[in-house]
């Protein structure tokens, strides 16, 4: 089940794997450069658009393959144009960031709802989806705060997602290796 949702569970881990790196990077070096941080997230978020893309050619995440294809073009489109003029403004930077944190989050609280009854702790993709729209929040209505708290919270928030990622890329390959292993009947009947 949970395969139909993430698709491929190495995609997952590949978004995961992105995610954590730029978290991380981002808390080791809080004072990173604007121009640092804007290709940064640039790679990421074209990193993620193109491994979402890739599930929904693939033919993961069966259920919600428009989402799916809808966050893989958010992210590739928000990251090529990141990569493409990186010398936008730090204002303009936040607001790109904060409505890609909006779109993910709501993506994120639909799919802890629609699959509550599927997966078990379905709870840690609505925190996520959560985490991303407060991070959203602060991004539009607080963008004076300075660039080291944003910094801090991108930082946190990329981390916890990319460990989330990690999680359910795990759970998907377990899922997918027992339900491929014969049992011990199945093996004796053989």
């Amino acid at each position: 089940m949970i395969r139909d949702f993430i698709g491929d569970w190495k995609w997952m881990a590949v978004r995961g794997a992105a995610a954590l790196l730029f978290g991380v990077a981002t808390l080791v070096w809080p004072h990173v450069t604007l121009f640092a941080l804007v290709m940064l997230w640039g790679a990421f978020a074209l990193v993620d658009g193109l491994a979402l893309l890739l599930v929904a050619v693939a033919g993961g995440a069966q259920r919600d393959r428009g989402w799916t294809v809808a966050r893989g073009l958010a992210g590739i489109f928000a990251g090529g144009i990141t990569l493409a003029w990186p010398s936008i403004t730090a204002l303009a930077l936040m607001w790109l960031i904060g409505l890609w944190a909006l779109v993910t989050g709501l993506v994120g609280i639909t799919a802890a709802v629609r699959m509550h009854r599927v997966i078990a702790n379905e709870w840690a993709l609505g925190i996520a989806g959560g985490l991303s729209i407060i991070l959203a929040l602060i991004l539009f209505f607080a963008p004076g705060t300075g660039a080291l708290a944003i910094t801090w919270a991108i930082g946190w928030f990329a981390t916890f997602f990319g460990m989330l990622g990690l999680g359910l890329a795990y759970r998907a390959w377990h899922e997918g290796k027992s339900s491929a292993a014969p049992t011990e009947r199945e093996h004796l009947n053989a």
